[in-house]
């Protein structure tokens, strides 16, 4: 089986996820949506809300993989000034409240290349970022990120998706670590989901592959459907969801009502209700 050995905050929070015989829930948000300001009151709160891990996207002005929700919300992030050290800001000012939750920066290489990638990669550890997850590097360009990145003492989680047969799988799985990221259905993220005994299988397969934990995202909207992924794999994510909820509460010119960040925090402890119950 493949799998790169670690001992950092993933690792820890999915054993701890294990013994308390639980899944995990993974939070997705744009990084400074709608503002830098409202976006550190949310990301502040997750875990008390119930995120046990929490992903940032990186904001960029092409997310081609993602669906209408995502890409608006990354626009709205860079229209309020969002960048890559505002990003890296955040997670320190997270890091200073909260040494254990782990952060997984999601998205593109433009803006790391266009950052730097060996400035990227110490600023982002030095921030208390735990892994990355970059959609757009494939295995035969690990030499690229994901090499320098395990280097730097960072996860590189790979996505599989129901395309990824069992002669690709070895190659996809060579350089990862922290968990893989089972992308649940084909196409851009937030229009469809897939069927639980679909997903069943494709966990089962991947699990012969790897001792890694299993994370399953793209389509996961409600409680009973995080409760459902929770159950067959090791954490359910939920991007589309929650953005949609922060632009759903957005005045005409995009401004956030009083009390998003809580209305936010509201909805991830309902959809992670069914996992603690």
């Amino acid at each position: 089986m493949t799998a790169v050995a670690d001992s950092g905050r993933i690792a820890k929070r999915f054993a701890a996820l294990k013994a308390a015989g639980r899944g995990g829930f993974v939070t997705f948000l744009t990084a400074g949506d709608p503002d830098h300001d409202t976006f550190e009151e949310i990301l502040l709160g997750l875990p008390a809300a119930g995120a046990d891990l929490i992903e940032l996207g990186m904001p960029f002005s092409d997310p081609m993989a993602d669906g209408p929700a995502i890409q608006a919300s990354s626009l709205r992030a860079l229209k309020a000034g969002a960048d890559m050290g505002r990003t890296l800001d955040l997670v320190k000012s997270f890091r200073a409240q909260d040494g254990e939750t782990p952060i997984i920066l999601m998205g593109y290489y433009n803006p790391i290349y266009s950052y730097g990638v060996e400035r990227f990669l110490i600023d982002a550890r030095s921030a208390g970022v735990d892994g990355l997850i970059v959609v757009d590097l494939p295995p035969e360009e690990d030499e690229e990120l994901c090499v320098p990145a395990l280097d730097a003492g960072l996860n590189f989680i790979r996505l599989a998706t129901p395309t990824t047969d069992d002669a690709r799988l070895p190659t996809v799985l060579r350089n990862t670590s922290g968990f893989v990221y089972y992308v649940s259905v084909l196409g851009i993220t937030g229009t469809k989901a897939a069927a639980e005994a679909e997903v069943k299988r494709a966990v089962e397969r991947l699990q012969r592959h790897t001792d890694l934990p299993i994370a399953v995202g793209f389509g996961i909207r409600t409680a009973a459907a995080v409760s459902d992924i929770a159950s067959t794999a090791d954490a359910a994510v939920v991007g589309s969801a929650i953005v949609s909820r922060i632009a759903d509460d957005l005045d005409e010119e995009g401004r956030p009502s009083d009390g998003l960040a809580g209305k936010i925090h509201d909805f991830v402890r309902e959809l992670a209700s069914g996992l603690r119950s």
